[in-house]
């Protein structure tokens, strides 16, 4: 029964977590929406970059991909909740029912995993060049995040017996 509890635990901490950066953007918008204006205009880059073309100056679609971000990340922790509180009412049914019910919790995890790697190291840092930005390369912590959860979703992926 202890490894369903831990399960249910780390599923719920990773939804509170993305919660909580969700709202914290929400509440404090302007910090990280400055980040991200740095990065989608590359302006940290040397003018003479072959990925210039790659950059976007639209303030609209800043607000936008801010938006998007920020969105995720709130249904991403609302799916791990979800998914924990699912587990939580199903602790004490048959190994079978309890990994049919790990579906919102994987989804949650998976989509956790989905917008730091694929959003902050992919996108911002491959495609957006990032990572040659002294004060706004973001990939060290999207990397923290990526492996935590990393871990979390294979050990809540393990299938559980009776």
């Amino acid at each position: 029964m202890i490894p369903r509890y831990a399960k249910i635990f780390l599923v719920a901490c990773v939804g509170a977590l993305l919660l909580l950066v969700g709202l914290d953007n929400i509440f404090d918008y302007g910090t990280n929406f400055a980040a991200v204006q740095h990065i989608l205009s590359m302006d940290t880059e040397p003018p003479d970059s072959a990925f210039q073309w790659r950059a976007i100056h639209s303030g609209l679609l800043h607000h936008v991909a801010y938006d998007f971000i920020m969105a995720a990340e709130l249904g991403a922790g609302a799916l791990c909740l979800a998914g924990a509180l699912k587990l939580l009412r199903a602790r004490g049914d048959s190994a079978s029912a309890f990994n049919a019910d790990k579906d919102l919790a994987i989804g949650g995890l998976t989509a956790g995993i989905a917008i730091y790697f694929f959003g902050f190291m992919t996108i911002g840092g491959e495609w957006f060049q990032m990572w040659r930005s002294q004060g706004w390369n973001m990939q060290e912590a999207a990397f923290r995040f990526v492996g935590g959860v990393g871990l979390i979703l294979l050990f809540v992926s393990q299938p559980d017996s009776d």
